[in-house]
């Protein structure tokens, strides 16, 4: 049915962004830091397609195609493989530039995982918790990734991807790290990251309050069964005092 292969297309995204996000980890932690590797551009076009085909099944099942196309086109640029088609043009375009078209795609991953979240939980405060906890933490993975390619050249602090990843996550605690960033893009994912981690606790609140009142809530229903009677009027549970008279009075 449609929904069968909606919901199978959903999870061929998912497993087609992990995908990706281990040949990004894989050519940016190996690589030159120079060109992209036909291998990863193989694999990226290859998750592209996918992305692409389920763009166009969702549009084809579509109601009103026009207003699909409308709110949706977001997604269907963000999943055209950029990077292949200036590799067959011959543009010799810097990896700088190169680098964030090469993670655009990811951004599809993650709306893919969000569908799958949605699955799995089903209280929307737990949703949502759920899917910016995942947001956290790829984003912060992925951010150490482009700064240790942009920054591994020209920062003596860096000296490695640990490095790299240690600083992503001291910057979204908003506690901060000795290595200072070189580069423009470095400079913003500075400030981005810091900017993440504030907007986790507001979330991180609702979350524990929403515990909080179901917690309440439970016990609040079992004192109700417990304590009351079928008319309403509470039990009186004081405990009963029994005395034996003893047979030798003194």
């Amino acid at each position: 049915s449609r929904n069968e292969i909606t919901n199978s297309l959903s999870i061929l995204k998912v497993i087609a962004g992990v995908v990706l996000l281990v040949a990004v980890s894989w050519e940016i932690i190996g690589g030159d830091h120079t060109r992209f590797s036909h291998t990863y551009l193989t694999v990226q076009l290859a998750v592209c397609i996918l992305f692409l085909c389920d763009f166009f099944v969702r549009w084809a099942a579509a109601g009103h195609k026009g207003r699909f196309f409308g709110r949706n086109i977001l997604f269907f640029l963000i999943s055209i493989p950029y990077l292949n088609i200036l590799n067959w043009s011959g543009a010799d375009l810097p990896r700088y530039w190169a680098m964030l078209i090469g993670v655009m795609p990811l951004m599809r991953a993650f709306l893919a995982l969000y569908v799958v979240v949605r699955w799995l939980v089903d209280n929307k405060i737990r949703q949502l918790f759920t899917a910016y906890i995942f947001t956290v933490v790829v984003f912060t993975y992925i951010s150490a990734l482009v700064f240790y390619d942009y920054e591994i050249l020209v920062n003596d602090k860096l000296h490695g991807f640990g490095n790299a990843l240690w600083w992503a996550w001291m910057n979204v605690t908003t506690v901060g790290a000795e290595i200072f960033a070189v580069t423009a893009i470095g400079k913003v994912i500075t400030i981005l990251l810091p900017t993440l981690g504030m907007m986790m606790f507001p979330i991180f609140t609702v979350y524990v309050t929403s515990l909080v009142q179901s917690a309440n809530k439970k016990k609040e229903d079992y004192y109700n069964k417990t304590h009351l009677t079928p008319s309403g009027q509470a039990v009186d549970t004081q405990p009963v005092v029994i005395t034996h008279k003893s047979d030798n009075p003194q």
